[in-house]
């Protein structure tokens, strides 16, 4: 059985490695190491769940490691317990790259599942984008023949899926951590910000494979030119004169509404504006009615006692 051609790494493997790693190797150069539960089907290999393994490396030298798999061993007997259609489908490194000892991490986890997955998952992320990457290992034959075959890593698709109840649960940590002094239109802003810088850099990405290739430094891949040049196909014809109107007419529509709102919020503020005049000043009347409408007090005259001389 070959590799899978996409990889789908759900939600709570995100959560669970995070927690790994904020328990384990937080503020340190360290990284940590689990195994990785799912299932596979039609070419597709779902991830969803995962558990931390005890894992030691030597900081001088990464060849030296050290991978409780007694644990692991006792670990996975109670996941299949729990859930029989989850099985070991291969492991996670917080890397943030692959280091020397993962081929020889990897025949370990080979023992367990026949050709497992490597899922590299970057916890501090520095660059836009998905924060995972998967990888499979293959033999790198030599076309003389005359060299041994070299095991290495080959880079397959990946991407962050969910099932329903998982989306609804995302949903609702994402609630409770929002902040709530930002407004639902400056997220969004936001939230388009980052999709314009994540546009941006793959667009470099294309541009710095193309000139390496017109340089001769690395040689043409037919997919992926095929791939660029459906891209291309997509891109809409923006000289269309039809295109043209129907930009301009969406554009003013939305100016109008704009407009409107803040015509409309004017008049309110302006409505309020008024209407609390009106009151300070009826009550200002009521107050000066009530006294008027008091009786005067008469203060009785002092009896004068005139003495005679």
């Amino acid at each position: 059985m070959g590799p899978p051609e996409k990889v789908i790494v759900h939600p709570l493997v995100l959560l669970s490695v995070v927690d790994h790693y904020t328990r384990v190797a937080k503020d340190t150069r360290k990284r940590v190491v689990g195994i990785l539960l799912g299932h596979s089907s039609k070419g597709q290999l779902d991830i969803t769940n995962s558990y931390a393994v005890p894992f030691e490396e030597d900081e001088k030298d990464h060849a030296i490691w050290f991978l409780d798999h007694s644990y692991h061993e006792n670990l996975c007997a109670m996941f299949k317990k729990i859930n029989a259609k989850e099985v070991v489908v291969g492991w996670y490194s917080t890397g943030p790259k692959l280091r020397e000892a993962d081929l020889d991490i990897h025949d370990l986890i080979t023992s367990y599942t026949p050709n497992p997955v490597l899922v590299v998952v970057d916890v501090q992320p520095t660059e836009l984008g998905i924060p995972t990457k998967a990888y499979f290992r293959v033999e790198d034959v030599k076309e003389a023949g005359t060299q041994k075959s070299q095991k290495t890593f080959m880079h397959v698709t990946s991407e962050i899926g969910a099932y329903e109840a998982e989306e609804i649960g995302v949903e609702h940590l994402l609630r409770d951590v929002k902040d709530a002094k930002v407004s639902t239109l400056a997220d969004q802003v936001l939230g388009k910000v980052n999709a314009l810088k994540g546009l941006e850099q793959r667009l470099r990405e294309i541009r710095g494979y193309l000139d390496a290739v017109l340089d001769g430094r690395l040689p043409v891949n037919l997919d992926i030119m095929g791939q660029l040049q459906d891209v291309f196909s997509l891109l809409p014809n923006l000289n269309v004169s039809e295109m043209i109107n129907s930009f301009a007419v969406k554009s003013n529509d939305m100016m109008l509404v704009m407009y409107l709102s803040s015509l409309i919020r004017s008049v309110l503020a302006l409505h309020n504006l008024i209407s609390n005049k009106v009151v300070n000043k009826e009550s200002e009347r009521a107050k000066d009615a009530e006294e008027e409408a008091e009786p005067l007090v008469s203060i009785p005259d002092k009896e004068v006692s005139k003495t005679t001389v």
